[in-house]
């Protein structure tokens, strides 16, 4: 028998002013825009906001539901947003931040299993790497060079095709 692991880079910051401009623009919108998720269940709200390669920002919210497995994480509403309005646009970065009533948000946190898998099939559509930040509404910052590398046994196209 043979061991393995899966080894998942990452760069970490301190805080946004160690990141450029542009990072420090769509960390700003992130952390704004948890403010307008609906989650009055769990006052966990998420925001997901994608800055196109045309430097174009398009975002989504959760979206909670009294029948909770019919809520809508933020990740997956942005996803249906841009192909929505922007079907052609190509993704460079996607930042990831939330406000929590019942907790501290000084870390960042990942995408859920589902999101993450989506975040894959949009990132495998234009075959170009979509890099990802995670932040929390201060503190840290985790900097992932591509969404594949959240999910390093991804279910793929290739996957159904023999």
């Amino acid at each position: 028998m043979l061991h393995a692991a899966f080894d998942i880079p990452y760069k970490k910051y301190k805080d946004a002013a160690e990141l450029s401009q542009d990072d420090q623009k769509i960390i700003h919108e992130s952390r704004r825009l948890a403010s307008l998720a609906y989650a009055p269940y769990s006052g966990f709200k998420v925001a997901s906001v994608a800055q196109t390669i045309d430097g174009i920002f398009i975002h989504g919210t959760n979206q909670e539901n009294a029948s909770y497995p019919i809520g809508l994480c933020a990740e997956r509403v942005m996803l249906a947003t841009i192909s929505s309005i922007a079907s052609d646009a190509i993704i460079k970065t996607i930042c990831i931040s939330y406000i929590s009533e019942k907790q501290s948000t000084a870390v960042p946190i990942a995408p859920c299993g589902i999101c993450r898998q989506s975040l894959v099939e949009f990132e495998s559509r234009f075959n170009e790497p979509i890099r990802l930040l995670l932040t929390g509404q201060s503190g840290e910052i985790f900097e992932f060079d591509s969404v594949s590398d959240l999910l390093p046994m991804a279910f793929k196209k290739k996957n159904l095709i023999n």
